[in-house]
């Protein structure tokens, strides 16, 4: 083949020495507009996983890796003063300028013609001349924009600002430096990455950056390799603490603001993206050299193992594309974090270092307990303590109060329809399946949403709770849970708007029924989507019927016995396609801004806070986000919690989407819990309301890492509750934890030992004469000319 790269970075040379390797005839070429010894930045970290990769693939250029490697496993953090050092992590890094010339002369070596100092031909003509055309010409991609109709780019530019620098001071480990300041929090990112130096990432967030006067430079062109000066001496002023003396090292550092680079397509033709070209992750989860090597070692592979080249980039784009993905929602979800770290400026020391490490979902408390049980039973310990608990139980196994409900656990099962009601009334599957749920362990248990009248299902298999008879069949459901179980039970009201007058679920989910329909309100004259019905535009007269079915259903409710009562304001029913703009397009005055389009189901919530009893708490379910352009987004969704709290909502049940059917979600595991993380922080704990975080959560770890950080006061799970009623239990005895937190049903109680399974009982020899002695965790620092710790 005759492969033709644009760019001669880590990438780039990489895969051109890869190829060569798997067949020495190919004509390889590489165009690199610096010099050989032109590099920004300072240092590069590899993961393990990464490393074994390269020398499975190349034992030369590991080897001259390895032997520049700063090694570690320890993260230090220091918080407002207290310092912390969490073990057990894993580190290499070496200096990015080492690494280059590794791959420089691998190149050479191997027969790769580099033109250094030269800018590659037009792209139109590579691909005429070559077979393959790589664009490896970083985050700017001249190639990317050339085809931007076929790649397809997203560029995602954030408001954060980040200095990257260097210092000669070494450090040991991992530094993230969290320091208050009077202009507000700003971070170092640091690592070590050889004998003489680290590298000094200053982030922090636009405000602070201006406040703090480093905004003095803004707008000013610095031609390449020329520094900001000025921002770096006042740097110096500000973290002189941090630095201890040392000099802060400069290699063409400016302030930036990261972006993330997505792509609908990588290859076009013969034409293929790599690494940075392609996509990016921020710094804080990792290294885009990591990301460009990995890129650069798929794309080898396939190339060889495939016959054509389309083949060769479509299954590399095929296997490559997930992980990358993968590695993009956790980076997405710590730089998130990082943009918002002032948020946990007020909490523990202890628990914001565990809020810190599992920012991105990839470390969890189980994780940390393997790598660190020193430090997994401190934040243990601390959270019990926080909550004014002697017993150090499992998180999610702690009790908890919605307003005066008292909870055994800090596990809900999340409300989730059923379609299996006949005229609106709960039968024996009811019972079934929500007490099951209840002997299973949650400590409460939610209804599906409960209609508060006929034309306000979503299809006839809808319960509802508009007459007495319904009302006497939900207190067999009540009664059932109360008399059998330790949980609680709370009923869910709501009305399905536009979105009612549909199929079944496994029918054809929100498609409008092929007979026997009823008319459907929404507050303006809008589809829910394509095939949809369109609604009727509510009066005032309907609004006060709605109110009206709202107070009875609730009134009915605290007759069946139900302990809370959770309104529900989101996936697009009709109090959630009031608040939002791409359903409501009123002109009076519940349409138009937020307040306005709050006014509607503040009412309901107001109306049913008064008919329900005092004593048992109220609560709203919220879509955090319409997932769509010119709708409700994480910033409406705070100022929603707000009203929702200031007019008695106990708890803020954080959601999102559903709203329209043009939405596109960005699943993830527990990916709606950032949203009830800030309405938490910004909204709910400042005024004693308590928040649910709820969305792709299945594991007790997660639950656990949830709770310990702060993110939420307790957890809905669903889907999981389907695939086991006794999850709950099952959690406690996986951690081995025997508590009232979770009482087994005397009937049950046999099932409290974790069944064995293959040889998991067996009883082990003896084989050595020495044990090994315990430690609660390894920690190696980098310390050069001294032995590892």
């Amino acid at each position: 083949m005759r492969i033709a790269i644009v760019g001669g970075g880590p990438g780039g040379l990489y895969l051109a020495a890869l190829m060569k390797q798997l067949d020495p005839g190919h004509e390889i070429t590489v165009w690199e507009r610096n010099a050989p010894d032109d590099t920004f930045g300072f240092g590069v970290v590899f993961s393990d996983e990464t490393l074994g990769g390269i020398e499975n693939a190349d034992t030369v250029v590991h080897d001259a890796m390895e032997s520049r490697f700063a090694r570690w496993t320890d993260i230090d953090i220091e918080f407002n003063g207290h310092p912390f050092t969490v073990g057990g992590q894993g580190f290499a890094a070496m200096a990015r300028k080492d690494l280059l010339h590794i791959l420089q002369d691998r190149a050479a070596e191997l027969g790769v013609t580099v033109h250094y100092r030269t800018l590659a031909p037009d792209v139109d003509e590579l691909r005429r001349s070559y077979d393959l055309v790589v664009a490896a010409d970083g985050i700017n991609s001249a190639v990317r924009t050339k085809y931007a109709d076929a790649f397809v780019p997203s560029l995602d530019q954030r408001t954060n600002k980040y200095m990257w620098l260097g210092t000669d001071r070494v450090f040991e480990a991992f530094q993230f430096l969290v320091k208050q300041t009077e202009f507000g929090t700003m971070q170092i990112h640091g690592y070590p990455y050889s004998d003489a130096g680290s590298t000094f990432i200053v982030e922090m967030a636009e405000d602070v950056w201006r406040k703090a006067g480093l905004d003095a430079t803004e707008g000013t062109q610095f031609p390449p390799g020329v520094s900001d000066e000025e921002s770096i001496a006042r740097i110096r002023e500000i973290f002189a603490g941090e630095l201890a003396g040392h000099k802060l090292l400069t290699n063409n550092s400016r302030w930036l603001n990261f972006t993330t680079v997505r792509n609908e397509r990588w290859h076009h033709h013969n034409v293929v993206l790599l690494g940075d070209a392609a996509h990016t992750a921020h710094f804080s989860i990792g290294s885009g050299t990591k990301l460009a090597m990995e890129d650069a070692l798929a794309l080898a592979a396939c190339l060889h193992e495939h016959p054509t080249v389309d083949e060769a980039l479509t299954a590399y784009e095929t296997e490559r594309r997930p992980v990358v993905e993968s590695t993009q929602r956790a980076a997405q979800a710590s730089l998130e974090w990082f943009e918002n770290i002032g948020r946990y400026a007020g909490q523990d020391p202890a628990q914001f270092c565990f809020n810190l490490l599992t920012r991105s979902r990839r470390i969890t408390f189980d994780n940390l307990k393997d790598r660190d049980p020193g430090f997994a039973d401190l934040i243990k310990r601390g959270f019990a303590e926080s909550q004014g608990l002697a017993e150090s139980a499992p998180a999610m196994f702690q009790p908890f109060t919605i307003g005066g409900l008292e909870l055994k656990n800090r596990i809900i099962v999340s409300p989730m329809d059923m379609y299996s009601a006949a005229d609106g009334v709960p039968d024996d599957f009811h019972v079934v399946h929500l007490g099951s749920k209840a002997l299973g362990g949650a400590g409460l248990v939610m209804t599906e949403m409960v209609c508060v009248s006929p034309e306000g299902r979503i299809t006839p298999g809808c319960t509802g709770l508009w007459n007495d008879t319904q009302r006497d069949a939900w207190a067999r459901v009540t009664s059932f849970v109360h008399d059998r179980s330790t949980a609680k039970v709370g009923l869910q009201l709501g009305h399905s708007g536009r979105k009612g007058s549909t199929r079944l679920m496994w029918e054809g989910m929100d498609q409008p029924l092929e007979e026997d329909n009823w008319e459907v309100v929404g507050p303006s004259a809008l589809p829910y989507g394509t095939g949809c019905h369109v609604p009727r535009e509510m009066t005032r007269a309907d609004m006060d019927a709605v109110v009206a079915d709202f107070v009875s259903a609730a009134r009915r409710g605290a007759d069946a016995g139900f302990d809370l009562l959770e309104v529900h304001a989101a996936h697009g029913y009709l109090l959630s396609s009031f608040l939002s703009p791409i359903a409501n397009h009123r002109t009076d005055e519940y349409g138009g801004d937020l307040p306005n389009r709050l006014r509607f189901p503040l009412e309901v919530f107001d109306a049913v806070r008064s008919a329900f009893p005092a004593d048992r708490p109220v609560t709203v379910r919220i879509s955090a986000t319409d997932w769509a352009p010119d709708g409700n987004t994480e910033h409406d969704a705070v100022e929603i919690a707000r009203a929702f709290v200031a007019h008695g909502a106990a708890a803020v049940d954080v959601s999102s989407g559903q709203v329209t059917k043009d939405e596109k979600p960005a699943y993830g595991r527990s990916y709606q819990t950032p949203f009830a993380d800030r309405i938490r922080h910004e909204v709910a704990a400042p005024a004693g309301a308590a928040v649910i975080a709820v969305g792709a959560i299945s594991s007790y770890d997660d639950v656990n890492s949830i709770l310990l950080a702060g993110r939420a006061d307790l957890c809905a799970l669903g889907r999981t509750h389907l695939y086991n009623p006794q999850w709950t239990l099952q959690a406690a005895a996986e951690q081995e934890y025997r508590g009232p937190g979770a009482d087994w049903p005397t009937q049950f109680a046999a099932g409290r030992r974790k069944p064995p399974t293959s040889r998991t009982d067996a009883v082990r020899p003896r084989l050595a004469l020495l044990r090994d002695t315990p430690r609660d965790a390894v920690h190696l620092r980098w310390t050069p000319g001294r032995a590892p710790e």
